[in-house]
């Protein structure tokens, strides 16, 4: 949830979770995109009216490389407002004030209705497939016997083509975030055993690319 008004974020985030949700809310567009980036929602509520940086703009951001379902919210209610909205690839717009029972059921409704085209349980690219299902993986024409840890990195990679991901990120999604006392050490350990398996050439990997300084990411 992306909102400048503190009291909105309280007043929203204590009703949502009551209704069942885990909430993250944010007062602006940076920390918005940063949290985005670090575990990747099912839903955003984007208020349009923000500092620095207005909804509309982190919403064509977010549709470069994004179809997370977007519901804005806005004190601005004019027709030429909300068909810009969703023709920038909203999936819905509720203005201010509104009921948080209202919200909830649109949220309800937004789920529904994209979670029709939940996301593929086939990942494939050109010389390598990932069958979410099976977890089966195929390196050109060969099987490729990944451990579930290794599949689990893989598979999280590859469900976002081109994003980086620090280690520290990749142990809190991959890893059981409870488990503190893993080391990061131990995803660069599991990055060099998939290498070893899925790449032509292990030390100059074409799949997982290393980032210096940040982390990995997987190039489609």
């Amino acid at each position: 949830m992306v909102d400048d008004d503190e009291s909105v974020r309280v007043l929203l985030t204590r009703y949502l979770e009551m209704e069942g949700y885990s909430v993250d809310p944010v007062p602006d567009g940076a920390s918005a995109l940063a949290a985005i980036a670090a575990t990747p929602p099912d839903l955003i509520l984007l208020d349009l009216m923000l500092p620095a940086q207005d909804g509309l703009d982190i919403l064509t951001r977010l549709r470069r490389d994004s179809d997370v379902p977007v519901i804005l919210l806005t004190a601005r209610g004019s027709e030429a407002d909300r068909i810009l909205g969703l023709k920038l690839g909203a999936d819905d717009y509720v203005v201010k004030p509104f009921s948080p029972g209202e919200l909830s059921a649109r949220i309800s409704s937004v789920l529904r209705r994209t979670r029709v085209s939940a996301p593929q349980s086939v990942l494939q690219f050109e010389g390598l497939t990932l069958d979410l299902g099976t977890r089966e993986v195929t390196a050109g024409e060969e099987p490729v016997t990944l451990t579930a840890r290794e599949f689990d990195l893989l598979a999280f990679l590859a469900g976002s083509p081109r994003q980086v991901f620090s280690r520290q990120q990749l142990l809190a999604n991959v890893w059981d975030s409870s488990q503190e006392w893993q080391d990061p050490d131990t995803v660069t350990e599991h990055i060099r055993r998939i290498r070893r398996r899925i790449e032509p050439d292990p030390d100059h990997p074409r799949w997982i690319t290393t980032v210096r300084g940040v982390g990995y990411r997987f190039d489609p």
